[in-house]
């Protein structure tokens, strides 16, 4: 590679590290914004649910989250969850 090439070659990737900064953060907030959403549930005088109610959110919460660390690592999986209560 020439001099020119490994410029180009690091502008690239510190260009793609602070897109993927950027998304990251928003996302995650965001991701974050909805698990406090569905916290919000938690308010029994306002609505019925019981502990399996419960159990089965934190269980597809959690097995998203097991599906993010195997596609964010150097085996990535392409694993999706799907939720219903009933």
């Amino acid at each position: 590679m020439t001099g020119q090439e490994n410029k180009e070659a690091a502008a690239s990737k510190a260009a793609k590290r602070a897109k993927f900064v950027e998304l990251a953060e928003s996302r995650t907030v965001n991701a974050i914004k909805a698990i406090r959403i569905i916290g919000k549930l938690g308010n029994k005088n306002a609505y019925q649910f019981d502990d399996s109610d419960v159990q089965k959110i934190v269980k597809a919460l959690n097995k998203e989250v097991d599906a993010l660390k195997a596609r964010m690592s150097a085996t990535g999986s392409k694993e999706t969850v799907d939720f219903k209560l009933d």
